[in-house]
């Protein structure tokens, strides 16, 4: 397999403390280093990993025309995880258990976005079917500020299946649909729950809606008739980790 790119200081950084492993490389570019530059740099050196330095324009065009800051990463390719291996974990996890899936996500900016709100309300588990949806690419990695590197993602091949063995394992499954009659904030959630989302086009897919045990919908005032996945996805999450009291217990986020 050949090696992907993590773009941008801070994804770096994170990926330099979940998993400094997998990264083979680091691409600075040349000529004096900004002070967060020189500790990226710092870093790198004391976890003896290999420092290359390259022209900007090399940069620029390793990083597909994406802001990279003048730092990119070579790293191995994204290990998913099988569904069995969500299984097992599951069983040995206390509740309230969350897992967020995904269905046929194509966009990374929003699958990215996606991810950086599960990890800062602590949904661990991320499901996404292998086929017609966006996989770890390194728009994702750096559109999620590195959560990548702080959850689980599983690739399945029927996601239709995945929710069937949620359901038998005690799970609640509810669904985002602009068309549902219920608006999201007046559920009870359960510990056990799994929150479906569908793609930015054609949301949730009417096999998926069906084993839905909740359809609810974000109530909207003005002129737009839906938001963008993302957006929609972290009200939802942030309504279900409040009602569970978890943003109460969280640190403070710096704004």
């Amino acid at each position: 397999m050949e090696n992907e790119f993590i773009i941008g200081i801070h994804p770096i950084l994170e990926k330099l403390k979940a998993s400094p492993e997998a990264i083979s490389v680091i691409l600075l570019a040349r000529g004096p280093l900004r002070p967060t530059l020189k500790s990226l740099e710092s870093e790198a050196q004391k976890l003896q990993i290999k420092i290359q330095f390259m022209d900007a324009k090399e940069l620029d065009y390793l990083a597909l025309g994406q802001s990279h800051q003048g730092a990119l990463a070579r790293v191995r390719p994204y290990s998913y995880l099988p569904l069995s291996e969500l299984e097992r974990t599951l069983a040995s996890e206390a509740s309230p258990q969350r897992i967020v899936i995904l269905d046929g996500i194509t966009d990374p900016r929003n699958f990215g976005a996606i991810l950086r709100t599960a990890e800062a309300v602590a949904v661990g588990h991320i499901i996404i079917p292998k086929d017609r949806s966006v996989r770890i690419t390194p728009i994702v990695l750096k559109t999620s500020a590195g959560a990548v590197n702080h959850l689980r993602i599983y690739r399945v091949t029927n996601l239709r299946r995945a929710i069937a063995s949620l359901k038998k394992s005690g799970f609640w499954i509810a669904g985002l649909d602009a068309n549902a009659r219920t608006s999201y904030e007046t559920i009870k959630y359960p510990d056990k729950l799994g929150i479906v989302l569908g793609s930015e086009g054609r949301g949730l897919r009417p096999l998926i809606s069906y084993e839905c045990d909740y359809l609810v919908r974000i109530p909207m005032k003005g002129r737009i008739t839906s938001l963008n996945v993302s957006v929609a996805a972290a009200i939802l999450l942030y309504e279900v980790s409040r009602q569970h009291g978890d943003i109460d217990k969280g640190k403070p986020n710096g704004y």
